[in-house]
């Protein structure tokens, strides 16, 4: 029997491999040979970002926790490095499957590679053209020392392609975040805050920021939440405060009246509250596939996007930086004009199938 291990480290980790574990398990049912190992890094190690989602999706106990905790971005890398490479010294599988682009899923794909452990990565040749971004360095890096590159669009495809990637190493799958939403599309539950905050469907917004050139700077920040508070007109604007968020929220003066302050939430919560709100406000990748498939407006506060499908096809706009330009883009969603969108190609809740069935073909 061949073991894959599974990697993941982060909150939108999670969300990614829950759909390939399920496929995993099945296949084991059937008599299939491919066995799995979780590892979780402690790259995420508050519960609320790390056992609630575990035990929501439906994600095993983690076989080995790494437990690197806080640091830098280098000293994770560094720490998450070292503990995976003893793992593999004392315990080799035959393949690291890594998900994403946190800083996790980089320095599993270095630690195995040096071991000659091939790697598979899930969700491989995204690129938003902006190296500023953490995200963008792991994964060109993840991406120039994997075997095998399981994608979610065309436009990633051809982003291998340009890179020298053959066609054979190439899997479009689709997107494992995608099987988790739907799958979970009907346990979608309210937070306990619901009836207190007096929220209504379609009559609130949800904002999520945590990029550094929308938050670090408290000038800047200020001017943006009070952008989001025009353009939204008064209506209730719920805001899971990201921990790094909440550092520069505790030096500004005042928050909006509008502005609803909470905790991250679990994932039935938090996706709760994005497909009964009348718009999203964000300058996350992943929320906009998911606003995309549940048909929710978006307006992401970035310059690109390394998700260029949930602008063409879906639900998504970018609109930058400059807190400016929020408020045309409000005046055309309160206008009713907001594109309707579509669902991406292979975005069908089946892609963790279609990994699963891929490596046991290319395991043998």
């Amino acid at each position: 029997m061949n073991t894959v291990d599974i990697i993941a480290g982060a909150r939108p980790n999670f969300m990614k491999i829950a759909p390939i574990i399920r496929a995993f398990e099945a296949r084991k049912a059937a008599g299939g040979m491919l066995r799995y190992r979780l590892i979780h890094t402690g790259q995420h190690y508050d519960p609320r970002m790390s056992g609630e989602f575990f035990r929501q999706l439906g994600i095993p106990e983690p076989d080995v926790n790494l437990e690197v905790g806080s640091g830098t971005q280098a000293e994770q890398a560094g720490a998450i490095m070292s503990r995976y490479e003893r793992l593999l010294l004392e315990s080799p599988s035959d393949l690291c499957l890594v998900v994403g682009d946190v800083t996790s899923t980089m320095a599993c794909a270095i630690a195995a590679q040096k071991l000659h452990v091939p790697v598979a990565h899930v969700e491989a040749g995204i690129r938003s053209g902006d190296w500023t971004m953490p995200e963008e360095i792991n994964r060109m890096v993840t991406d120039a020392i994997t075997n095998w590159f399981f994608t979610t669009s065309e436009v990633a495809n051809a982003n291998l392609r340009k890179s020298g990637v053959g066609d054979e190493r190439i899997f479009f799958v689709g997107n494992t975040m995608i099987d988790t939403l739907l799958a979970n599309i009907d346990r979608l539950q309210k937070p306990d805050f619901w009836d207190g905050l007096g929220l209504k469907a379609g009559e609130y917004f949800v904002v999520t920021l945590h990029r550094p050139a929308n938050v670090d700077k408290g000038d800047g920040f200020a001017r943006l939440l009070r952008a989001i508070a025009e353009g939204t007109r008064g209506l209730p604007v719920v805001f899971p405060v990201h921990p790094r968020t909440a550092k520069t929220l505790r030096d500004l003066n005042e928050v909006p009246d509008s502005f609803r302050l909470v905790d991250p939430q679990p994932y039935l919560e938090f996706n709760y509250l994005v497909k009964n709100a009348k718009a999203v406000i964000t300058d996350s990748g992943g929320i906009t596939e998911e606003t995309t498939v549940m048909g929710v407006p978006c307006l992401t506060l970035r310059d690109s996007t390394e998700r260029p499908e949930t602008v063409t096809t879906g639900t998504n706009e970018l609109i930058g930086t400059d807190p400016a330009a929020l408020a045309p883009a409000l005046d055309k969603l309160f206008a009713g004009q907001w594109k309707k969108g579509g669902i991406p190609e292979m975005w069908d809740g089946r892609t963790g199938e279609r990994i699963v069935g891929i490596l046991e073909e290319l395991l043998g």
